[in-house]
């Protein structure tokens, strides 16, 4: 495989997601506002659609902030907001790590912090762009004084397309009643992800 900047990573964004600007000097505000009314539709209520914008400016802003490859905000139902996050990033080989590996990936990945909410869970899987790791883990946000905290869940692909780099397919949402199907877009949109060359 060739080096990750002589390559192109492919990945099928799903229905309903909508792709945030992570790149350049795009006014953020007037980009959500007409990104919200074209989810929402002609006709659309007011409010919905700048709730919707204001939520898809954050979203973008936050994405921007780690420079992924790509980065998603699927909203699949827009008076429930933004369902979850998708975000598509690679993960360099350099002096440190001059090799990315599944193991690597795992320890990067399935590494327990003081925000986590329960223990990762991690399994190897075999994907179209090359060997992966699985790996769901669930944290706790926005503490406040009592103690009561939001929680955040993840499901990430690491991936190893080529020794020199490797990917990160992270999928992540607070709507906690929606954990199964997201899971399940997570495991579909790892298996459409491809590398080819420039």
């Amino acid at each position: 495989m060739p080096d990750f900047a002589a390559s192109t990573v492919h990945l099928r964004a799903p229905q309903d997601a909508i792709a945030l600007p992570i790149r350049g000097g795009e006014d953020l505000s007037a980009w959500a506002l007409d990104a919200a009314r074209e989810r929402v539709g002609p006709g659309g209520n007011s409010g919905l659609i700048e709730a919707l914008a204001e939520e898809l400016r954050q979203a973008a802003a936050d994405s921007r902030g780690r420079s992924p490859v790509t980065a998603l905000s699927y909203v699949p139902d827009p008076h429930l907001g933004e369902m979850a996050r998708i975000e598509l990033s690679a993960l360099i080989a350099d002096d440190t790590f001059p090799t990315v590996t599944v193991d690597l990936l795992h320890g990067y990945l399935a590494a327990p912090t003081d925000s986590s909410f329960r223990p990762p869970e991690a399994e190897p899987r075999t994907l179209p762009a090359g060997p992966a790791v699985r790996v769901r883990h669930a944290y706790v946000q926005d503490v406040d004084r009592d103690g009561t905290g939001t929680i955040l869940e993840t499901c990430a692909y690491g991936i190893c397309p080529d020794p020199g780099w490797g990917l990160v397919l992270l999928t992540s949402w607070r709507a906690l009643a929606y954990t199964d199907a997201l899971c399940e877009l997570a495991d579909d949109l790892a298996r459409t992800v491809g590398v080819s060359s420039v």
